[in-house]
Parts: structure tokens; C-alpha cells; sequence
């Protein structure tokens, strides 16, 4: 988990066409990772280890009671019917990242992967599986669960990290990002593993797939080569978040920002497609 102090966290929306941007709200402390709830009312994010949800109306946040899982990080995705959300937090045992489901109006955490470390991305649409990022035997790739708990099957077997599973919402496909070509770029599988593809070829380090509710476009942030290196996705740095197509293709950019890890590290779409929560920065002096 990131240094909560030494930040101001802006709260963002932007429209994906005109690329229009608004801020919701200001915090004088880091909070990270909005997620889109499907009445497009609440943005869920993260802050000092615990969950809140926003309400874009009123304008006020309110904390999702997880009781233990007080180590929460990023990565956090709804359920698709939106009764639970899934959280990645740092069991007090060993420090490192676990999944746990709770229900959406706050509850008992329930433990997924006893393996750890194990970084939630993606949840498919029948609500049966979970994708992630895990390092297994010193090596970092993509995993699938069922998301009541169970055997984990690794769909990814390659050096270097392999990350942000995410999936299409037809369940077709996992989009993820690799740095198996020397950069970070964006990939796609289909959700057994098979097909591994990749999806952008540009001279950037491309990362966190996140595809649009209606499959049409595919959201990532972007960090200048020479910026980082390629495995790395630090925090106040430069960046841009790049709108593609699910098909690949030409990308544009639709946001520049001083941000970085916590701005868009798990899907934030709203639930029409038309516009994207994120998270950017200014450092306190």
C-alpha cells in the first residue's frame, strides 16, 4: 500500500468523447482505484487500507465496513450484480496481498486465495470466476479462481510480469498487460488462456486493460519509456490514459495527468460507457 500522507487525491470523471473532465472531489490524502457501481450513482475506492463508496449526488464518501481486511490496496472489482465486492488485502501474518469477498453493504470478509501474493483484476460476467496476478515460484502471472474459493489454474506461463487481468464483458476474453516483448503492453486470451495476443506494438509501457461495458473500447494507462521501467508502475509520474478499440488498432489519448499507480488501476467505467472515474495527484510541499 502506498504513503496515504504527502498527496492531494482528486477525484475524477472524464467523458470518453469530448474528453471533457470533472472534479468530483479533493482529498488531502491519497485515496486510489475508483470503481463504477452499475446504477452509476457510487464510485468505490480505496484509502489507508479500507474501502469507501462515494456518492456522486451528494458528494459524500462513507467507508464499506471490512472488518480485519484493514490492509486493503487497489485492486478491488464488484461482483456483476453488484451484491459483493472483492478486495485484495495484506494479511497481518505475512504482510502479503490475499483476495477476500465482502458484501457490498460491508460484512465478514471471506478468504479466497490462501496463496498470497495475490492481486485481484477481474471478475467474470456469469460471477462465477476471479482473474488476477499472482507470484508463484518467483514469477508473476495471470490466475483464475472461482470466486467462492477453490483451485486456482494458471492461464499465463511466461518470464517477467504478466498483469491486470481483466474480463471482456462477454466473457470471451481476458485482456491483461505483459512485459514479455521488453515493454509493458496490452494484451488479450481467450478466458481459458489459449490465443495469447497482443494488443498494442508502441514505444510506451501500456498497463490495466479495462474494456468498456458495451465491448466496444479499451481503456489503459500509459507511462513514457525512460519514465519507469518497464515492470514498474509507480506513483507521480507523468501519464496518459489511451482509449483503443477491442479490436486494436490506433489508440488516443484522452487524459494527461500527474498520476500513476492509484489513478486507474481496475476497471472505472460508468455503466453507459460514456465516461471514466479516475484518480489524479499534486504533491503536498
Amino acid at each position: 500500500m502506498a504513503d496515504a500522507a504527502g498527496v492531494t487525491s482528486f477525484l475524477e470523471i472524464v467523458d470518453a468523447g469530448s474528453g471533457e473532465r470533472r472534479v468530483l472531489a479533493q482529498f488531502d490524502y491519497l485515496i486510489e482505484a475508483p470503481n463504477w457501481t452499475s446504477d452509476g450513482k457510487t464510485l468505490i475506492y480505496n484509502s489507508k487500507g479500507r474501502i469507501y463508496s462515494y456518492d456522486i449526488e451528494q458528494g459524500r464518501s462513507q467507508e464499506i465496513a471490512s472488518l480485519y481486511a484493514n490492509r486493503c490496496n487497489n485492486d478491488h472489482v464488484l461482483s456483476p450484480d453488484n451484491s459483493r465486492l472483492a478486495v485484495s488485502h495484506h494479511t497481518k501474518e505475512d504482510g502479503q496481498s490475499r483476495i477476500y469477498v465482502i458484501p457490498i453493504e460491508g460484512g465478514d470478509p471471506v478468504l479466497v486465495t490462501p496463496m498470497g501474493p495475490s492481486y485481484l483484476h477481474g471478475w467474470s460476467p456469469d460471477g462465477s470466476t476471479l482473474a488476477y496476478c499472482a507470484e508463484r515460484n518467483g514469477q508473476y502471472d495471470i490466475y483464475i479462481i472461482p470466486a467462492i474459493g477453490g483451485e486456482e489454474t494458471q492461464l499465463t506461463n511466461v518470464p517477467g510480469l504478466n498483469d491486470g487481468p481483466e474480463y471482456s464483458p462477454d466473457g470471451e476474453y481476458i485482456w491483461f498487460n505483459s512485459v514479455r516483448t521488453g515493454l509493458m503492453q496490452v494484451w488479450r486470451m481467450k478466458a481459458d488462456g489459449s490465443e495469447q495476443t497482443q494488443m498494442t506494438f508502441d514505444e510506451s509501457n501500456n498497463w490495466f486493460p479495462h474494456v468498456s461495458p458495451d465491448g466496444s473500447l479499451v481503456a489503459y494507462i500509459t507511462y513514457r519509456k525512460g519514465d519507469v521501467e518497464p515492470g514498474d508502475h509507480p506513483p507521480n509520474k507523468q501519464v496518459e490514459i489511451r482509449l483503443m478499440s477491442s479490436e486494436g488498432g490506433e489508440y488516443r489519448t484522452l487524459v494527461q495527468l500527474f498520476g500513476g499507480q492509484g489513478t486507474i488501476n481496475v476497471n472505472s467505467w460508468s455503466p453507459d460507457s460514456t465516461q471514466l472515474a479516475f484518480v489524479s495527484y499534486r504533491l503536498n510541499s
